[in-house]
């Protein structure tokens, strides 16, 4: 008996506890702009700085 509610309560449980991690593990619209926009500035800055060593060289 205690087998069988284990093969069936388990893997609901896992089930649901993964689902409700997924759900609120979400990053929000504005999370995700803001986060691109970093990553966009950072990019040109580090182009901005080899095009600038490049050129001193």
């Amino acid at each position: 008996m205690e087998w069988g509610l284990m093969t069936v309560v388990g893997p609901v449980a896992f089930a649901l506890v993964l689902a409700w991690a997924m759900l609120h593990n979400r990053r929000s619209a504005a999370e995700k702009r803001r986060t691109e926009e970093a990553t966009r500035i950072r990019r040109e800055e580090e182009d901005a700085a080899q095009k600038a060593s490049e050129g001193a060289s």
